[in-house]
């Protein structure tokens, strides 16, 4: 009885892992943007319920790009970084959101409570004194076991931005 006891108690844990975000080594780990779920794997991009779209490509210093994660189902959290589209090096600062955890050591954000969301509207700001472009990746929970990684946030490529960029 005691072994059985055990063995459910480690499964209910093993559910609920993480209900408050992702932690720090997610953004270092050997599968970067992969949640540690055991046995379960990242589900195939083309059936993602979900649009993570950001609101530029485009950045001058100190400025702001709203990234939205919305869909048709409730999801339980997400895990979303910030890049340098020149040299994929994490770049910028997330605004603190209701109910998130900011990792500024990667400039990611992650969800903080495993209640289910319908959209979250997150602020990422620009480093000072730079330009350039930027783009977000990350990963969408729908649950402990199915969720979607290495999400590329859709953004408007506005020409005349790109060409002053040089």
């Amino acid at each position: 009885m005691f072994y059985k006891l055990f063995f459910v108690s480690v499964l209910c844990v093993g559910v609920n892992t993480f209900p408050d975000g992702a932690p720090v080594d997610t953004c270092v780990k050997n599968r970067a943007n992969q949640p540690n779920h055991g046995q379960h794997r990242s589900q195939p991009l083309s059936t993602l319920p979900y649009r993570v779209f950001a609101s530029s490509a485009v950045y001058g210093p100190h400025s702001a790009v709203t990234v939205t994660i919305e869909g048709s189902e409730p999801f339980k959290g997400f895990f979303i970084q910030a890049r340098s589209i020149e040299t994929d090096e994490w770049l910028g600062s997330w605004e603190e959101a209701p109910n998130t955890t900011i990792h500024p050591e990667c400039s990611a954000i992650t969800h903080a409570d495993p209640r289910d969301k319908n959209r979250a509207t997150l602020v990422w700001r620009a480093p000072p004194n730079t330009q350039g472009r930027v783009y977000f990746t990350g990963t969408v929970l729908k649950n402990y076991g199915t969720f979607w990684a290495d999400i590329i946030a859709e953004a408007p490529q506005d020409p005349a931005d790109l060409q002053t960029l040089g």
